[in-house]
């Protein structure tokens, strides 16, 4: 059966909360979703799916390119041929500035590092406080 031409296409849109990001048509699209990483064809099952933050792939149809965008977090939609992943912020590879990025993961990290210990902290009060109230509430503590 012969099909009309651009038929064989997923259509995808790549989609932030203040623009669209991307929008054309693929033959495939890679993305991790919080159950492992998912890729999508042609005539895909539909999903709905909650997205990592991570890298989208988008092999563009009819060529070599490859629209690639960092996603953080959102939604995949998979149904009739077309894919929607749907993020606070996406942004195209193209319009990282790297040595900003690794400025900031450079900051991310020690602030991650400082609240893990403070998060840790804060536990382990919560724990030796249950637990003097528990023996002073059983008349064992002094």
């Amino acid at each position: 059966m012969a099909t009309a031409a651009g038929s064989e296409a997923l259509h995808v849109e790549l989609v932030a909360a203040d623009r669209t990001v991307w929008s054309g048509d693929a033959a495939m699209v890679i993305a991790r979703t919080t159950e492992g990483d998912v890729g999508v064809l042609r005539d895909h099952a539909p999903v709905l799916s909650l997205l990592s933050e991570a890298v989208v792939e988008v092999q563009v149809e009819g060529t070599d390119d490859v629209v690639v965008a960092a996603v953080d977090g959102g939604f995949l939609s998979v149904a009739n041929n077309r894919v929607s992943i749907l993020s606070e912020h996406i942004e195209l590879g193209e319009e990282i500035h790297v040595e900003k990025v690794k400025a900031e993961l450079e900051e991310a990290r020690g602030l991650i590092g400082a609240n893990n210990e403070a998060e840790r902290r804060v536990r382990r009060a919560e724990a030796r406080l249950r637990a003097a109230e528990k023996v002073s509430g059983s008349g064992v503590g002094h």
